[in-house]
């Protein structure tokens, strides 16, 4: 985990050392590779749009899954298209697949601007993740609008990833915020030294472990994995399903891996930057097959 305060220099030599720890750097130099096959798949010569957007509703599915809530993929499909309606009121359930979706839809329209207003575009992907649980009219659900896209306030808690401990308080929450900023600039401006996955993953840990919002963390730390793939060019295509790969790991690896982050040692950052860029690699595979069935017409 980078340290507290570092100069843009500082940052990158620390986010090096960390590319530095065991194994990590042939793992991120073979999620580059798979990338680059990716791009140059048949399917992507003309039909990026149609391979992009099945790659959406595959890794809104996965991350929803990652939640807790899991419906068949036709379903999602259905819904993120417009072919199935939302009902009028939203279980728990629906909200966070509803949450998800929306989510991952807006990882695309930030990838534009993540590399140089990180916190706008951690905000756009709170709106887009928690509005189905503050709009929603269930009565499990709330109304409070006021919370969407702001990080916590003194008083505010989430009860989100309990297995890393009590979340930071509000104050702790700001200052780490404007940290994680200053490393997504830096680390922006230095993949020659940092790779991409790297970089990625370290953001997605970052999220879960200050859990900036009162609901919807991990949504948001996937969206803005995925966006940040795509923005440094790791993806450009956003076909890759890094949200599937995460879920073919298994919800307890990527549950205790975050956890390990969270500690802040070598061994738990190390092991977390291990299975992230091993879910970005099975999320290439997932690509490959969206772009082998775009390719024979018998997507979805």
């Amino acid at each position: 985990m980078p340290d507290r305060n570092p100069t843009r220099d500082a940052i990158v030599d620390q986010l090096a050392t960390l590319a530095d720890l065991p194994g990590i750097r042939d793992k991120a130099d073979a999620v580059r590779e798979a990338c680059t096959k990716l791009r140059f798949h048949e399917a992507l010569r003309r039909r990026i749009p149609e391979a992009a957007a099945e790659s959406r509703v595959r890794g809104a599915r996965a991350s929803a899954v990652l939640d807790g809530v899991d419906y068949p993929l036709d379903l999602v499909r259905e819904l993120t298209t417009g072919a199935r309606p939302w009902p009028d009121d939203l279980s728990p359930d629906l909200a966070t697949l509803k949450g998800a979706i929306a989510a991952t839809a807006e990882s695309e329209r930030v990838a534009s601007i993540v590399r140089t207003a990180p916190l706008q575009a951690l905000a756009r992907l709170h709106v887009a993740a928690a509005s189905p649980f503050v709009r929603g009219r269930d009565a499990n659900l709330t109304d409070d609008t006021g919370t969407l896209g702001r990080p916590r306030v003194a008083g505010e808690d989430t009860t989100e990833f309990v297995d890393l401990g009590p979340a930071p308080d509000a104050a702790e929450v700001s200052q780490r915020l404007a940290q994680l900023a200053d490393l997504i600039v830096a680390a922006s401006t230095a993949t020659n030294r940092v790779p991409a996955v790297v970089i990625s993953s370290i953001v997605h840990g970052e999220v879960i472990a200050i859990r900036p919002f009162a609901h919807g963390n991990g949504l948001v730390a996937r969206a803005l994995e995925r966006a940040l793939i795509q923005a440094l060019g790791l993806d450009p295509t956003g076909v890759a399903v890094p949200e599937a790969g995460h879920v073919a790991n298994g919800a307890v690896t990527y549950t205790g891996s975050s956890a390990a982050y969270g500690k802040g040692t070598a061994a738990g950052v190390g092991l977390w930057l291990g299975q992230a860029a091993d879910a970005v690699l099975k999320g290439v595979a997932e690509g490959e097959r969206i772009c082998d069935a775009v390719r024979v017409g018998r997507l979805g």
